[in-house]
């Protein structure tokens, strides 16, 4: 646990503020109340809406692109996530060295227990593993405070214990959250990271999209989202990722652009 303090959102604390103000509306002029019911419910929709866009800052702090002195050192981030895969994981780890890149993986905590080497190997090979949730639920955004506390919490002991490197990102399961979800990562000292460019490579199985929509975001300080794990398929059976990644981290250095993991942009 860590003892830095939570420090509320604009968006967070006018909510608190509402509802005090509802509150006491309520008991002082109860016969307003469908004002005051339209009220919250605008409010509600508000920070559902902002759960739901994964690059939102208005629940807290995020990382859509790296801090500026990592972009004025034109680096970029390669963020990997859903894995390890057993069959993936390791051809894009020599794809990774071939082309002198690091990446961040975001590790699910099963599937990190089932395949504890493959994680070492990442570690090994000099990338980071990084927090993806203990079980990545499909209804992970609709948990509470313990909920989140107990997902990520779990994975944190989970994959520290597998590599010896304590997680210091997270990223949600599809990248949706609540308003409960910044205080626990303030408690266990996690930074949330989304991203600047993705190319939604779990769905689509083109790999000429995926690559020309992460190239449209290909610029220095930019976050570049792939899957290892859950890797939609081309037409010829290859995971997305294989096809892709090379020709990205080509056209990167091209460019000019070195890939590091996100805690070396913490530098």
């Amino acid at each position: 646990m860590h003892n830095a303090r939570w420090q509320p959102t604009l968006l967070i604390r006018a909510t608190l503020a509402l509802h005090g103000v509802a509150l006491v509306a309520i008991i002082v002029a109860p016969e307003h109340w469908r004002w005051t019911l339209g009220a919250v419910i605008v409010n509600h929709l508000l920070l559902t809406a902002a759960g739901l866009w994964p690059r939102s800052h208005w629940l807290g702090p995020n990382w859509t692109q790296l801090p500026a002195a990592a972009a004025a050192r034109n680096e970029i981030a390669l963020t990997i996530d859903d894995g390890p895969d057993p069959v993936v994981t390791p051809q894009v780890l020599d794809i990774l060295d071939r082309y002198a890149a690091k990446a961040s993986f975001f590790c699910i905590g099963d599937k990190a227990a089932l395949y504890p080497e493959l994680c070492r190997e990442i570690v090994r090979r000099g990338h980071a593993v990084e927090n993806h949730s203990q079980h990545h639920r499909h209804f992970f955004s609709l948990l509470g405070p313990r909920g989140f506390m107990r997902e990520l919490q779990t994975a944190q002991i989970t994959l520290n214990g597998i590599t010896g490197q304590h997680p210091l990102f997270f990223r949600a399961p599809a990248g949706l959250r609540n308003p409960f979800l910044d205080p626990v990562l303030t408690r266990l000292g996690l930074t949330l990271a989304s991203w600047s460019g993705r190319g939604f490579d779990t769905r689509i199985n083109d790999a000429e999209r995926v690559k020309n929509s992460l190239l449209r975001k290909l610029h220095n300080g930019a976050i570049l989202l792939l899957h290892d794990g859950n890797a939609a398929r081309t037409a010829n059976g290859t995971p997305v990722i294989l096809e892709v990644l090379p020709a990205v981290l080509k056209i990167a250095a091209a460019k000019g652009l070195r890939c590091i993991t996100l805690r070396q942009a913490l530098a």
